[in-house]
């Protein structure tokens, strides 16, 4: 990829030319496992995802041409419906993959754009889908990277933003635009990509749950106008009024969004979640439960719990009293106090534990009280400090222990195996509004792990994500 180049230049290149032969094999596999995870997460939000049912209910009453599936109802839409439907279910249960470095969930727009998009053309092999899916999930990561200011103190929040860019990136691979083209769906997107950071600070609001739906809409809506004939900008990401000047006041490095591009990608950087919260809570849910199996202390033993880390986390365990007592599961998955106290109550976090009961239960509440948040006086404002930290727990008895963690479970670093990784997907898939057994979640997995192996990606996938379709 030539990195000469201007970077909206380049970007539209690598989403017109890039082909699977180019894709190494650690980024094939990689891309399939975010596919099944994706999917996975997203049919257990069907049930289970707050906020969700109206998107169900708006595409079922306002109709459209049926080309695309609505995993949340029995039915089929517009590409733009049902990526707005899949969308909302993508991030519902904070349980999706994440990006550690650039701060971002890459596919959770990304998934359900190229879903509805590859549906409505009929017939796409699995290696173009692959293709398409890596592209996108680049796209996202290498933008949150080269940021070189949290958009937050702008006001942003930026995994969504950033989505919409990813999900677009995907559409028009797979729609076959040209480099002119992709720049034109490029400046749709930015006609359109935003998300307010105001979402961090209501703890009653759903809009954190449902963000990625906007930016899932945005991919498809835009690649499908730039096919269309609608002509956009020459430069939607450097240009004087473009991304990085109106989101980071050019506050971003050029030679990190291009390095490599095309030649190595960042889908293989991605971490898997092991439990369904907010990735900056991870390293403080493992550290609780590994002190707890090894010290066997019980909830009633604990005196105090601080959880020690960067001033990005804050938002995580501020303001206390409300991340103590979380009124809706969304905010209690973004809450450090919940889910220290949760893992250290009832033994582990799973998607059981957010539910309406589990939300007031008094031993998780009572110890959630016990919880504190305190900066590290060696943060340094970098982002990967997100998922990085450490806890301390005093008992009643005097005794005092902590454990600091560098890289959560689920990094590439420390990966989760692919059995794990089906088992959370046969756990899902078993939530799912028409529910799989778990020997029938198993064979859509190895379909998928053979996706590109077929000249036909989505007939086989849908087949199980259409039960119950009319």
């Amino acid at each position: 990829m030539n990195s000469v180049l201007p970077v909206s230049a380049a970007l539209a290149r690598f989403v017109a030319t890039t082909r699977f032969e180019q894709l190494p094999h650690t980024t094939i596999e990689a891309t399939k496992r975010c596919l099944l995870d994706a999917l996975g997460v997203s049919m257990g939000a069907t049930t289970l995802g707050e906020g969700v049912q109206p998107f169900v209910e708006l595409a079922r009453s306002q109709g459209g041409t049926p080309t695309s599936t609505v995993l949340g109802g029995a039915f089929k839409t517009s590409t733009v419906q049902a990526a707005l439907v899949n969308g909302a279910l993508a991030h519902a249960l904070d349980f999706e993959d994440a990006h550690d470095a650039a701060l971002v969930h890459p596919n959770a727009a990304n998934v359900p754009a190229a879903l509805a998009i590859a549906e409505a053309i009929g017939t796409v092999s699995g290696k173009q889908f692959i293709t398409a899916l890596a592209i996108g999930c680049d796209v996202v990561c290498r933008m949150g990277l080269a940021l070189r200011v949290p958009l937050d103190d702008h006001g942003w929040y930026p995994p969504p933003i950033l989505g919409a860019f990813g999900a677009t990136a995907t559409a028009a691979h797979l729609l076959g635009l040209n480099e002119r083209q992709v720049l034109d769906a490029f400046s749709l997107t930015l006609c359109q990509a935003t998300c307010s950071a105001e979402i961090k600070y209501n703890p009653h609001s759903l809009i954190r749950a449902v963000r990625d739906s906007f930016a899932a809409k945005t991919g498809v809506l835009s690649a499908e106008l730039a096919s269309r004939g609608i002509s956009g900008f020459e430069s939607p990401f450097e240009g004087k009024a473009g991304f990085f000047a109106l989101f980071a006041r050019n506050k971003y490095e050029p030679a990190e969004l291009l390095r490599e591009l095309g030649q190595r990608f960042e889908i293989d950087n991605v971490s898997f979640k092991p439990w369904p919260t907010c990735r900056g809570t991870h390293v403080y849910i493992e550290s609780a439960l590994e002190m707890a199996r090894v010290h066997e202390f019980r909830s009633a033993d604990i005196k105090q719990i601080t959880a020690i880390g960067s001033r990005l986390n804050r938002m995580l365990a501020e303001p206390l009293d409300n991340k103590r007592s979380p009124s809706t599961a969304i905010d209690a998955k973004f809450s450090i106090p919940f889910a220290v106290a949760t893992a250290l109550a009832l033994g582990d976090v799973q998607l059981a534990h957010f539910s309406p009961a589990a939300l007031q239960n008094s031993d998780t509440l009572a110890l959630a009280q016990r919880v504190e948040y305190r900066l590290d006086p060696n943060d340094d404002g970098n982002p990967g400090a997100m998922t990085r930290g450490a806890l301390n727990i005093i008992t009643t008895d005097g005794q005092e222990f902590t454990r600091r963690l560098h890289s959560p479970l689920g990094n590439p670093a420390r990966p989760l195996s692919d059995t794990t990784l089906i088992e959370k997907f046969v756990a899902c898939a078993a939530q799912y509004r028409t529910p799989l057994a778990a020997s029938t979640a198993r064979q859509m997995a190895d379909d998928i792990f053979h996706l590109d192996t077929l000249d036909n990606a989505l007939p086989k996938v849908l087949s199980y994500l259409q039960r119950g379709t009319v």
